[in-house]
């Protein structure tokens, strides 16, 4: 299973349930690295999206344990046991942890891959993403050169979880 996430350099994400960086280029980056896969997120991500509709050409599989949240074109799942045995018919590096902040930290554990656009640049947060930089078990395999988006450097990186 794999993480995606964009941070500030706090390791901010989100405030007041929406994201806080709107770069172009990390957009097309998660649609690239996620089309055709499942994407894992929670019910506050799900309602964040465009309309409150599921990411076209993905499986979206959404944990709540809200009982009485369903939603046309998503699969819920009320608990991490579900949702390790739904998951449990895809291949593991087609599965992508979307968010939110909850859901990145229960899920970060059970995670190979984490893809992190780290952006050169800390806006007021509310939800953080753990420092991965600052965990042994997390290592970084890769990084992008330097880019530039209305003024704010950032980049993307490949950490690989090492047990």
């Amino acid at each position: 299973m794999n993480i995606i996430v964009a941070v500030g350099s706090n390791w901010g994400i989100g405030f007041q349930n929406d994201l806080i960086y709107n770069i172009p280029a990390d957009k097309k980056f998660f649609r690239s690295t996620t089309m055709g896969k499942v994407v894992v997120m929670g019910r506050k991500t799900f309602m964040s999206l465009p309309n409150s509709q599921p990411l076209k050409n993905r499986t979206n599989i959404v944990l709540s344990r809200n009982e009485s949240f369903s939603a046309e074109g998503i699969t819920v799942c009320r608990s991490l046991d579900e949702l390790f045995e739904l998951i449990s018919e895809y291949n593991t590096e087609d599965i992508f942890v979307i968010g939110g902040a909850d859901i990145y930290k229960e899920l970060l554990p059970h995670c190979s891959t984490a893809y992190v656009t780290k952006i050169d640049d800390s806006k007021c947060a509310d939800k953080f993403f753990p420092n991965i930089d600052g965990l042994n078990e997390w290592k970084l395999m890769n990084i992008s050169e330097d880019q530039e988006y209305d003024g704010i450097k950032f980049r993307f990186c490949t950490y690989i979880y090492c047990k």
